[in-house]
């Protein structure tokens, strides 16, 4: 198993990019295809000793920058980065792609080269949070700012089947974002799309309030991509601002500081667990292929993480998972796309 990794892709590539894909070689044995610059990618690897490391290069001349339209880089960009790892994938030469690149264009290829998969329209970022106990699943986290109610739909079936293989969540409970937890509260895509999936055989537990998204009363939270990404903003901001709090207060007496001092392990904890760069990257999921995209200001660790999720996601064949779920539910995934004048119970509807 091979993972190719965007090697020029992000705000410090190909420093950042080159690390991780070492340590991830170094630590777990994972082979990495970095795919960029040869020269400014070999340069980087020298600063490592990896010549008994699986680590390779494939030369690519073209860099995707942060501010390329996706449509530009999917007609003129051939031999950019991305795409040739991407390409490498749907040839069979590597198991999974990571990219901290741009994520516009990133997801825009693995749609056109990878194709969606059956009964799915939108593919979705799925993102982990830490909760309380465990962790939850955010779907979609920014892929998709504007849904029709048979997308948020599509997201729970997605998002579902996430949790049990690659969680290990047996039924996950699957939870609606909204602004309220009464039947009568969200706007008209959440409650359409609340109607189309109360009733079917997954474990939908009905609206959940932001709160959910760290409390662990859930397993999967569902929402479009616009509001998916402003949660996930806020909860990565969160740990950064607690921690400022915490040294601002300490400083502030003798008593505090000596509070600090010993409480220091328990913070280390709490800061690891909502580190970011712990959780490396988020997959797009729907999609027939296996790609992880990273936030553009990764640093080593998360990388590492990324080119992990993306190893176990190909060991765990997800996709395969996946595609037998929407097999599956594919006469309910036909209703919903059709519920679009008026919104049917597809439990009153099931035979």
């Amino acid at each position: 198993m091979k993972i190719a990794v965007d090697a020029m892709g992000g705000d410090f590539a190909p420093r950042n990019i080159v690390e991780g894909a070492y340590l991830a070689a170094k630590e777990h044995g994972v082979k990495v295809v970095l795919v960029g610059d040869e020269d400014q990618v070999s340069k980087e690897l020298s600063r490592y000793p990896t010549s008994k490391l699986p680590i390779y290069i494939h030369h690519t001349p073209h860099v995707v920058a942060m501010h390329d339209s996706p449509s530009m880089v999917l007609r003129r960009m051939k031999e950019s980065s991305i795409k040739v790892a991407i390409d490498l994938e749907k040839a069979g030469e590597v198991s999974g792609v990571v990219s901290a690149g741009n994520s516009g264009a990133a997801m825009a290829l693995a749609m056109f080269i990878f194709k969606k998969l059956e009964g799915v329209d939108r593919p979705a970022i799925a993102t982990i949070h830490p909760a309380f106990k465990g962790s939850t699943v955010l779907i979609d986290s920014g892929g998709n700012v504007d849904c029709k109610p048979s997308h948020l739909f599509q997201f729970a079936l997605m998002g579902d089947a996430y949790a049990k293989y690659m969680l290990g969540e047996k039924e996950p409970r699957v939870g609606l974002l909204s602004n309220g937890e009464e039947e009568g509260k969200g706007n008209e895509l959440t409650r359409e799309a609340h109607e189309l999936l109360t009733g079917i055989d997954i474990n939908y537990v009905g609206y959940v309030e932001g709160r959910a998204l760290n409390s662990g009363e859930v397993d999967v939270i569902v929402c479009d991509g616009f509001v998916g990404n402003v949660a996930l903003k806020i909860s990565e901001g969160l740990w950064e601002t607690i921690h400022k709090i915490l040294k601002w207060e300490a400083q502030d007496n003798l008593r505090a500081r000596v509070a600090y001092f010993f409480m220091r392990r328990a913070i280390r904890r709490l800061e690891k667990r909502f580190d970011y760069s712990e959780y490396g990257g988020a997959p797009l999921i729907g999609v027939n292929g296996n790609c992880v995209i990273c936030h553009g200001a990764s640093n080593a660790k998360a990388i590492k993480n990324a080119i992990l999720l993306a190893a176990n996601l190909a060991k765990n064949k997800l996709n395969e998972h996946l595609i037998q779920e929407l097999k599956e539910k594919q006469d309910l995934l036909q209703l919903a796309q059709r519920a679009k004048n008026g919104v049917r119970r597809l439990g009153d509807t099931k035979k």
